[in-house]
């Protein structure tokens, strides 16, 4: 298996964020939309576990709906815990969850870093019960396009050549097949794109650093970029992604995901593909689940 990402890495650039001025936009972006997701459901999760959630802003969000009993947090470091908050702490591609004693399982974020996702995914799905459920927020292709373009250019124009320093996501139709590869039933697939603007590149790049996005990736240049090329990407940033006020485009396109443990009651899917339908449209159980 390819090591893609730094785990250790991973932890230090999020613990690092919990002690700065807090940028978690992104993060209350996927909370409301998961949390109204979850509210169109006809039933109630017993337990429900959130794993790396960071700040515990999604499992809070879909606690509030009323769908669910119980919900546990498990994390990488215990600092990532609230006061007084119950904390199970595991690295980040392990599932510490017996087989089938959850009802729902939610991952906001985080997946697109794992380095064996779809030992991952069937982790997850072996911890559900027969008819539980999984939802995740997963950072899609074209996320930081605009960063990863412009980048690539002022390094490439300045040394003759680019270390990679904006991480690849995942397309939707791979989420699709690691579903289906796990064993989901119903696996449900669709994209929200949200753009945001900011003064700079550099406004930006403090915004990835306080969410804790800092580059993960093992084979990263280890020599931070000179002035000129960052000065450089900053210049190529305001020519071609810029609005007229002056103010930059920044593109997060987010994958959100379901899949249900099978059960005998659920009904069969219409056909392959069908996982490109809206999610919201897609989760209501059939009859007699509720």
């Amino acid at each position: 298996m390819e090591t893609l990402f730094d785990h250790a890495l991973i932890d230090a650039n999020r613990r690092r964020a919990l002690s700065g001025e807090p940028a978690d936009f992104l993060l209350s972006l996927v909370a409301r939309e998961l949390a109204e997701r979850l509210a169109v459901i006809e039933r109630r999760f017993a337990r429900a576990v959130e794993l790396h959630g960071h700040t515990g802003l999604v499992a809070r969000a879909l606690l509030e709906t009323g769908k669910i009993d119980a919900m546990e947090r498990v994390e990488s470091d215990p600092r990532f815990s609230a006061p007084d908050e119950a904390l199970t702490v595991a690295p980040l591609e392990t599932v510490p969850v017996a087989p089938q004693s959850v009802n729902l399982v939610v991952s906001p974020l985080m997946l697109h870093l794992t380095n064996d996702t779809p030992g991952v995914f069937v982790q997850i799905r072996r911890a559900l019960a027969p008819d539980g459920l999984f939802l995740a927020a997963i950072p899609g292709s074209g996320t930081l396009q605009e960063l990863r373009e412009v980048l690539l250019a002022a390094e490439s124009e300045a040394t003759g050549g680019a270390s990679p320093r904006v991480i690849p996501f995942p397309d939707v139709r791979d989420i699709g097949a690691l579903l289906q590869r796990g064993g989901f039933a119903l696996p449900v697939a669709d994209t929200e794109t949200y753009t945001v603007r900011y003064d700079s590149i550099f406004a930006l790049m403090r915004d990835l650093r306080a969410m804790g996005m800092a580059n993960p990736l093992a084979g990263r240049s280890r020599r931070p970029l000179p002035r000129r090329v960052l000065m450089r990407a900053a210049e190529l940033y305001a020519e071609r992604f810029s609005d007229p006020d002056g103010r930059v485009r920044a593109t997060f396109s987010i994958i959100y995901v379901s899949g249900w443990a099978p059960h005998e009651s659920q009904q069969k899917p219409l056909k392959p593909g069908s996982a490109k339908m809206r999610l919201a449209d897609a989760l209501k159980p059939p009859s007699g689940r509720g």
